[in-house]
């Protein structure tokens, strides 16, 4: 009975170290793949542009605003439906932060997403090519060790960048 033990033990040993061999792990840096991505450098500066169009619309909006309301004060005059207008307007501006701030957003989301199939394309590409089971990112947190295979270059290749 104890050499039956022994021997399911040494049985199931060598079954789970076969088992964690036959995983092949790799990691790749991502962040350095997406930032040598020429799509990744365009859209990102799509977006600079955009943002910058609608950051100097709202300086514009609130400068006319404040001009207004800065008129309002030098007349010393007190005006219950000038101060709601001016109030109003005020809100009307904040609202138009946000509705500029979704816009970004949305088109950051419309240019990323080709570039994130393009990515995982080649990131299942290289995957299958090198029978690896998993690609951790080299930069997450949940990475402890990164001795394995580094396939960055091979993802960068399949991408067609340097």
């Amino acid at each position: 009975m104890k050499r039956l033990s022994v021997l399911f033990a040494a049985v199931l040993m060598m079954v789970s170290f076969t088992a964690l061999k036959a995983q092949k792990l790799a990691h790749a840096d991502i962040a350095g793949i997406l930032n040598a991505m020429p799509e990744m450098k365009k859209a990102n500066e799509q977006l600079e542009a955009l943002g910058k169009m609608k950051q100097a619309e709202l300086v514009k909006l609130q400068q006319t605003l404040q001009d207004k309301a800065d008129a309002y004060r030098k007349a010393g005059k007190q005006d219950p439906a000038k101060e709601a207008e001016i109030q109003k307007e005020g809100e009307n501006l904040q609202k138009m932060g946000q509705a500029a701030q979704k816009d970004v957003a949305d088109k950051q989301e419309t240019l990323y997403m080709p570039i994130d199939k393009k990515l995982n394309d080649a990131l299942s590409a290289v995957a299958k090519a090198k029978g690896l089971e998993y690609i951790f990112d080299a930069n997450g947190q949940g990475l402890a060790y990164k001795g394995g295979l580094d396939v960055t270059a091979d993802i960068k290749k399949q991408l067609g960048i340097q």
